[in-house]
């Protein structure tokens, strides 16, 4: 696994996820959509019934099957995932079935801190590091929705255009340079997050399934990441094998003497 994988794997383009089996909990199937459901519900209302669905937790402990392509360069790995709320998300990234961990992160909404094992290298940069990749609208608080299948909470404003369209909503809109729609299905859960920044070609594609139900909430087993920054592409599959919420975490994060600092 080269370099420049181990290293964007962690960021908002690039960051995000052992066992062959799918996850345990029953899947929540979304309803048809209905042409007679109610469509009268003020703008307020209705932002105020999709905040509702956000997913709200204290810590997260996660485990995916994740297939990486990035710039052409595939990779089956399996990631393992930590957060605390607003906080916190640590990353384990492991290879041959889990067994030898190649790189390790903690991300807060401060800095990025990353350990590649293969290199004996360690990276340590402020969370403004990211917008090399992405647009600077994006923080920690965007990243860990991504992560989650939460919609991003500053798009959820009366200042965003809010349609039904197939009977499901959409939430769109500009902040600054970025373009964003949300589309969400009958659960009134996201099942697809777009980001566009067209001056400085940076886009971001996450769509979402297999919701499953993690204590009164919602969180998807399935999700899928696409990016293009300038002409680099990178695609993320990651299936969830394991998912809970609000148990114990911490988050180890010691770096050994022999690695070197990338500048």
């Amino acid at each position: 696994m080269k370099k420049n994988i181990l290293s964007s794997i962690f960021l908002f383009g690039a960051v995000v996820f052992v066992s062959a089996c799918k996850p345990k909990k029953e899947i929540v199937i979304a309803p048809p959509t209905k042409t007679e459901s109610k469509t009268d519900n003020s703008k307020a209302e209705t932002l105020t019934l999709l905040n509702s669905k956000q997913l709200k937790f204290n810590t997260l402990s996660l485990k995916a099957k994740a297939s990486l392509d990035i710039g052409g360069d595939a990779n089956d790995v399996t990631m393992n995932f930590k957060m605390k709320d607003k906080e916190t998300i640590w990353v384990s990234v492991t290879a041959l079935g889990g067994l030898a961990e190649v790189a390790r992160a903690l991300i807060t909404p401060d800095s990025i801190k990353i350990m590649n094992r293969l290199k004996n290298e360690y990276l340590k940069k402020p969370f403004s590091y990211v917008y090399n990749f992405t647009n600077k609208q994006v923080n920690f608080n965007t990243l860990q929705a991504v992560l989650t299948g939460n919609a991003m909470g500053e798009f959820l404003t009366p200042q965003s255009d809010l349609k039904l369209e197939n009977d499901v909503w959409v939430v769109s809109g500009s902040k600054e340079e970025l373009d964003y729609k949300l589309l969400f299905n009958t659960l009134l859960k996201v099942a697809e997050t777009n980001l566009n920044d067209v001056k400085n070609g940076q886009a971001l594609k996450v769509t979402y399934s297999d919701y499953q139900k993690l204590n009164e909430f919602l969180f998807p087993g399935s999700l899928q990441i696409k990016t293009l920054s300038k002409a680099k592409k990178i695609n993320i599959d990651l299936q969830f094998v394991k998912i809970d919420g609000n148990v114990p975490v911490d988050f180890p994060f010691n770096v050994p003497k022999r690695f070197s600092v990338i500048k």
